[in-house]
């Protein structure tokens, strides 16, 4: 049983959260009508031996990307999230952070687009949070990989075909964004360590941060090669959340084309294990 604040709080926000409110689907008969710590773990990326842990008060110092994932998780609006950085023993991220938490109306946004491909990104370009489609789409990445800007510049991982030009414009518009969240943000730890990494591993990413080069997001169409239905040019738009500066990405297809074809597919298909 829950043996300290923290995990009487997180054992009782796991209880309040269903599966269909957690945008999870298809998880058949369950005994009780909260979330399983095995579904918490999927969604928040942790394991759930952690998370059985810090609800017995085994472990007591969760870090704050821990909380953060947490409350990700859970769907916490603002002050529930407030209270549990506070039952953590850790300080609320204040304005000079770089907003990494996404409302329950963002939530409920991506829920209702379950057949479009949509992912939410904070002004690091850092993926907070995909739908399946999306990660279907795309490929599901983790650790440094989660980065846009680390991918474009470091690892170059990615299913989206790019031409030089294109590979070219794309790593100017990171680079011209996270020197304005630079600026937004100065502050912000993991912000800064993201752009000396960069720095060090990339010298385009240097050349380009120190000429001080500009881009704008616009509308534009991508190419993917995807191994199970093939190749699929989409529109891809850009949103930006007001007052917290996240980014909410969205693929869609023009109708009644070969493309809206292939992309209904991988609805049916995306969360199957042919993504690969």
């Amino acid at each position: 049983m829950p043996s300290t604040a923290l995990g009487e709080a997180l054992h009782a926000w796991r209880d309040r959260a269903t599966p269909d409110q957690a945008g999870l689907t298809g998880t058949g008969r369950r005994r009780a009508p909260g979330l399983r710590r095995e579904e918490l773990s999927q969604l928040a990326g942790i394991s759930a031996d952690y998370i059985i842990r810090l609800e017995q008060g085994r472990a007591r110092n969760p870090s704050p990307q821990i909380v953060e994932a947490l409350a990700r998780a859970l769907r916490l609006d603002d002050d529930e999230r407030e209270h549990l950085f506070r039952l953590a023993g850790l300080a609320v991220p204040g304005p000079g952070t770089v907003p990494r938490h996404i409302t329950p109306g963002v939530h409920r946004l991506l829920d209702r687009l379950h057949t479009t491909p949509v992912a939410v990104y904070d002004a690091t370009w850092t993926q907070l949070l995909a739908n399946p489609l999306y990660t279907a789409l795309i490929g599901a990445f983790s650790g440094p990989d989660l980065n846009a800007a680390w991918r474009a510049f470091v690892t170059s991982t990615t299913r989206v075909r790019h031409t030089p030009q294109s590979n070219g414009a794309l790593q100017e518009l990171l680079a011209a964004d996270l020197r304005r969240t630079s600026a937004l943000y100065p502050h912000d730890a993991a912000l800064s360590e993201l752009i000396t990494q960069l720095r060090r591993r990339s010298g385009h990413f240097a050349e380009l941060w120190e000429t001080g080069a500009t881009a704008e997001h616009h509308s534009s169409r991508k190419t993917i090669d995807h191994p199970s239905v093939g190749t699929l040019t989409l529109d891809c738009d850009v949103l930006h959340v007001a007052g917290n500066h996240l980014r909410i990405m969205a693929y869609t297809a023009r109708p009644d084309t070969e493309d809206a074809e292939r992309l209904a597919l991988l609805t049916v298909v995306g969360t199957q294990s042919l993504i690969g």
